[in-house]
């Protein structure tokens, strides 16, 4: 059974006792049918806008810059990025290793390296050292590159409704039914079933609690700084 827009929606439709779409069918559903993949969608939507930073939303970007630019913008579907991952990539041809970039706030920017944006003197340029964040939509290096190196970095995309009978969600399969749950919630509300609504909402609640428990409450190791004193000590700093 695939794992696509096409089934979810059958899902729901078994789960209500009504006839299942086909592939051929899929793009002219209307009235309830139409509900049905609209509920799909408002229910990966309700999923998304729970949690920043859902694994499954993670993506590593690749930018080349650009020599002697400063500033360049995020990816359209970006939500949240992470500062702390830009690194310039270890490229032998350009001889220059891979190199971590330190952060500064927007506030210093402006008042130690801003002349490096309207300045006509390139011999400054070179290996980037620092990034930052614009009030825009856009990040900044620091100083401008001499080379078109190649920046990487972290986001958490947004991610687009689907369209096709055959999309796949980002959100594993694994979580399917917190998908049909969230919908079914959607589909009773349509039908005026209220409260059928309200169970199904509280089974895609608690979906939600164990998809967190499961991707996103994860606790690093902490590595214990306690000295313990030889055997015939009996203090312990």
């Amino acid at each position: 059974m695939a794992y696509n827009y096409l089934e979810l929606v059958n899902q729901v439709n078994r789960k209500l006792n009504e006839v299942e779409l086909t592939s051929s069918n899929f793009a002219t559903a209307t009235g309830f049918y139409a509900q049905v993949k609209d509920a799909v969608n408002s229910s990966i939507r309700n999923i998304n806008q729970t949690e920043y930073n859902w694994p499954f939303n993670h993506v590593t970007q690749e930018d080349v810059l650009l020599e002697n630019e400063v500033r360049y913008g995020f990816p359209f579907d970006a939500k949240t990025v992470t500062m702390d991952s830009f690194r310039i990539k270890e490229e032998a041809a350009l001889n220059v290793s891979t190199k971590k970039l330190k952060q500064l706030s927007y506030e210093e920017y402006l008042e130690k390296f801003s002349y490096y944006e309207y300045s006509e003197d390139n011999s400054q340029s070179g290996v980037p050292v620092y990034v930052f964040r614009s009030p825009g939509e856009e990040y900044g290096i620091v100083p401008p590159p001499n080379e078109d190196y190649t920046v990487v970095y972290e986001y958490y995309r947004i991610p687009v409704d689907m369209e096709n009978y055959d999309d796949v969600p980002e959100i594993p399969e694994r979580f399917k039914h917190v998908i049909v749950d969230g919908a079914m919630h959607h589909a009773y509300l349509f039908r005026g079933n209220t409260q059928d609504a309200l169970v199904a909402k509280e089974r895609f609640d608690d979906g939600l609690k164990s998809m967190r428990s499961l991707l996103v409450n994860r606790y690093d190791y902490v590595r214990s700084s306690m000295i313990i004193r030889p055997s015939n000590s009996s203090s312990v700093i």
